[in-house]
């Protein structure tokens, strides 16, 4: 029996682990983790015309507008090490990106095979963001701002999971508990849906 092709998406508020958990599963399904944010950071590094245009859109403050997002993103997905699968983190974050990641997926007949949702309390999101703050030193991990993101999180990107709900590829993960414990949650998650290592 072939396995399902692993075309993921990771989601869930700050301070859910998404980040932690998207590269502990990527590892071990052997796919690349594609973090948006490591991808605008790779490109305006290596100074593509791709991060030419995101760091002047960065510097002036605002913030990258999707068509732009979307273009990067379409770049990674096309280069090699995605042709056999990949976990996308941190986009789609609202339901326009939903629509330009389903164009570019759809020309390809390549569907998402598996979304999956971080489900923690906000308390809990809350709490480890600002506890990251004290490890780290993050000025950007206050109670305001963190307030702000979680509120962002809840009225744009939270939407886009009725749209993978109705499709019927959402595993919703309890994003509590340890490490290990949340990695094992996905991987039975994935490995019913066929998707294995």
């Amino acid at each position: 029996m072939t396995s399902t092709p692993a075309r993921l998406l990771i989601i869930g508020p700050q301070g859910s682990g998404k980040g932690t958990q998207g590269a502990r599963i990527a590892e071990a399904l052997g796919i690349p983790a594609v973090s948006t944010g490591d991808v605008f950071r790779a490109n305006v590094k290596e100074g593509t015309e791709l991060g030419l245009k995101v760091k002047a859109i960065i510097d002036a403050g605002d913030l990258v507008p999707d068509e732009l997002t979307s273009e990067i993103v379409r770049d990674r997905l096309e280069q090699a090490d995605a042709a056999a699968g990949f976990l996308l983190d941190g986009y789609p974050r609202n339901l326009g990106q939903v629509g330009d990641l389903d164009a570019f997926l759809d020309a390809r007949g390549e569907p998402l095979t598996a979304v999956i949702e971080l489900s923690v309390p906000r308390e809990e999101s809350i709490s480890r963001l600002s506890l990251r703050a004290k490890e780290q030193g993050r000025a950007d991990d206050n109670e305001e701002s963190i307030a702000k993101r979680l509120a962002i999180y809840e009225s744009e990107t939270a939407p886009i999971l009725d749209v993978y709900r109705e499709r019927g590829v959402v595993d919703e993960i309890d994003g509590v508990g340890s490490l290990d414990e949340i990695t094992e949650r996905i991987v039975a998650a994935l490995a019913a849906r066929g998707i294995t290592a």
